[in-house]
């Protein structure tokens, strides 16, 4: 199995996936608070479904997510002036400042993750997992 690419990449997907739950975790966060705030920093303001579009997050876990965000005011959230039954999220300054503290973190996790490789060597898988994904998405279409 050690020369079978789907094989390595599931590995390697699942220590990656681990390592980034682990180290977002010892910061007090989760991927999809990374995601969020990344969007809406962004992209700007945004209804609940939108941002689940966006960053792929479900709906359900969507409102959790903003729950955990709005809680230490890293998010606002307001009725849509133009529809009341929607809310807009906002990131709010102290979000963004947590959203640069998680950058920071999610880089020592990238090289932590690519050790191994030279800063060509991960340029070079970079692009390499990004024509797959292309490759992958493009289909879909």
């Amino acid at each position: 199995m050690s020369k079978v690419p789907s094989w390595l990449l599931t590995q390697t997907a699942a220590h990656a996936h681990r390592l980034v739950t682990d180290r977002l975790a010892e910061v007090k966060a989760r991927g999809y608070h990374l995601r969020l705030l990344a969007t809406l920093d962004e992209s700007g303001p945004a209804s609940q479904a939108d941002l689940g579009r966006r960053t792929g997050i479900h709906f359900s876990d969507i409102v959790a997510a903003l729950n955990e965000l709005a809680e230490p005011g890293l998010i606002e959230r307001a009725p849509d002036p133009d529809d009341r039954r929607r809310n807009v999220v906002t990131i709010t300054a102290a979000g963004r400042r947590h959203l640069r503290r998680l950058e920071k973190q999610v880089a020592r996790i990238q090289d932590e993750l690519l050790a191994p490789l030279s800063s060509a060597e991960r340029d070079q898988l970079t692009d390499f997992l990004q024509r797959l994904l292309a490759q992958r998405t493009n289909s879909k279409e």
